[in-house]
């Protein structure tokens, strides 16, 4: 059976739910096995062996949290060749999409960018040109390196857990040799929100907000959905970029996307427009939004999404 290695980064405590996506995607092509960077919990040593992993392959010299991509597309490379992997699996975060760069040339490998779905012979699914088609493609080389969007499955446990052997890979020298390290870190305040790229639901909120967010963060709060934003409102300092969704921005691929106060430029469709339901709010009855909502309402955001956060909060009975 064909092996799938999928690459987790800093697992943590518990695989997200984008690791664990991947790892059924990879269970519907071959075998999988798995390349963790960082500690692995027996948590996660049970998560992976209940989604179907068969081996884990980690770093032999150290973890690679201090490094920039280089190091850790070495490790990936390594860890496919190791393992005789035909696919490489990746999440579709800009850091995970130079890691798979890397990687697919120190494989020789076809690489394959913002995947919705893949088939079981291994056809990747593109929505591309902001939403405009739906593509297929195949690497034609012996390895395919895949990165997959959040959202494309529902995660679903093997039929058959397996006990994942424990293996580890030498990162070359070269890799290590001059790269570039984190020096320090900042640590982020939480929001107690999910994060952007994951979300099943996200909230988003652009030049009509008028510098208010208040509306956009309570009504995501009452649905349990990460905040977005448009580029016109982070240009403008109301929130911060890392919010950006689009071209230059994040792309995410919610169940539900919420959009208040954005044009629906072709620069934001390009990073939300494969969203299983658009609901588009903008008192512009002419905007380009409504062309790719699934659901639209002509009004204010500062009235629309305060009501919407009260009745969503009634039916929650809180």
């Amino acid at each position: 059976m064909a092996k799938v290695l999928v690459f987790i980064d800093n697992a943590g405590d518990s695989l997200k739910k984008g690791s664990l996506e991947l790892l059924t995607i990879a269970a519907s092509l071959g075998e999988p096995v798995a390349a963790v960077n960082g500690n692995i919990t027996s948590d996660v040593e049970g998560q992976l062996g209940n989604y179907g992993a068969t081996a884990v392959f980690r770093p032999a010299a150290e973890t690679l949290n201090d490094f920039l991509v280089g190091p850790k597309a070495a490790f990936v490379a390594a860890a496919a060749s190791a393992a005789g992997a035909e696919t490489v699996l990746l999440e579709n975060t800009s850091e995970a999409k130079e890691i798979a760069a890397r990687a697919g040339i120190r494989l020789n490998a076809g690489v394959i960018t913002d995947v919705v779905s893949v088939s079981p012979d291994g056809t990747a699914h593109k929505s591309v040109l902001a939403g405009s088609y739906n593509t297929t493609s195949r690497a034609t080389t012996p390895i395919a390196v895949l990165t997959v969007k959040a959202n494309s499955v529902t995660p679903e446990p093997a039929a058959s857990p397996a006990a994942p052997e424990s293996h580890t890979v030498e990162i070359p020298a070269e890799a290590l040799a001059g790269a570039a390290r984190i020096t320090s870190r900042s640590p982020k305040t939480a929001s107690g929100r999910p994060d952007l790229a994951d979300a099943r639901i996200v909230v988003a909120g652009g030049r009509g907000v008028d510098g208010d967010f208040g509306p956009v963060e309570e009504l995501a709060d009452a649905l349990g959905a990460a905040v977005g934003a448009s580029r016109a409102a982070t240009d403008a300092g109301w929130i911060s970029h890392d919010a950006q969704v689009g071209q230059t921005g994040k792309t995410v691929s919610p169940e539900l996307y919420i959009s208040a106060g954005i044009s629906g430029a072709i620069q934001q469709k390009a990073g939300m427009q494969t969203a299983k339901v658009i609901v588009a709010v903008n008192k512009d009855a002419e905007s380009p939004v409504f062309e790719i909502a699934d659901f639209g309402i002509i009004g204010d955001l500062h009235k629309v999404l305060p009501q919407a956060a009260q009745e969503i909060r009634k039916r929650q009975g809180s």
